[in-house]
């Protein structure tokens, strides 16, 4: 690591919640996604928020960069706006440089397809997620067309999902609408054996087992 980015280290985690790390393996990026993922509204001053427009150039500067060789994403997030998640987890699928991602705590809501959009996902054991149908609290629906619009946006993060993990559309749609699992809602809870076993994340691990993946395939690149 070079002295310049020694000193900007401190001011980067504050501001991005991110950090540049090189050693022996190469330069790895290293980026949170915690709290609401906002979109095109601004969370409470009380929330802890990931940005979307400040995500989308950074991810794109790390595709770019000559001197970056891998991207570890750090998951913690309860979910946020869908298509400002979604924005991100498709930028993160179309990368070519090494990308893990490890949930940590949870990846709820649409933390789930930025759970999966990398090219190994990990999981930490006692982390969860929550699966449940789009909605919008607090709003009564009565028209057919919103009904259908909601499910259009289901359509599309159900697609994603299965496109970049090992679960079927039909099992996550499933899990999905369960009734008996949740409280007082419609939805899935899974955990991280069982998030595995379901084909949603590739292996239960810790931050250990991230770098170890993001290193062997930095290696092969």
């Amino acid at each position: 690591m070079s002295e310049e980015q020694g000193q900007n280290m401190p001011q980067q985690i504050v501001d991005m919640g991110s950090c540049v790390v090189t050693n022996d393996h190469g330069t790895v990026h290293c980026l949170t996604i915690i709290g609401q993922i906002e979109g095109h509204t601004l969370a409470p001053n009380t929330a802890k928020t990931t940005k979307y427009e400040h995500v989308l150039p950074l991810l794109a500067s790390i595709e770019a960069s000559q001197d970056i060789d891998g991207l570890l994403l750090l998951i913690n997030t309860v979910g946020g706006d869908i298509e400002a998640g979604l924005g991100i987890a498709e930028m993160i699928a179309g990368m070519t440089k090494p990308t893990v991602t490890l949930v940590l705590g949870g990846g709820h809501s649409i933390g789930i397809p930025l759970a999966v959009s990398a090219k190994v996902n990990l999981m930490a054991p006692s982390a969860s997620m929550t699966i449940h149908p789009v909605r919008m609290s607090g709003t009564m629906i009565a028209a057919p067309q919103t009904y259908h619009y909601f499910d259009r946006i289901q359509e599309r993060i159900i697609r994603f999902v299965s496109a970049n993990s090992r679960i079927s559309p039909e099992k996550f749609r499933e899990l999905m609408l369960r009734s008996g699992d949740m409280s007082n809602d419609v939805g899935s809870v899974v955990y991280g054996e069982e998030a595995v076993a379901l084909g949603l994340m590739d292996g239960v691990g810790t931050l250990h087992d991230a770098f170890e993946k993001l290193y062997e395939m930095m290696e092969e690149k």
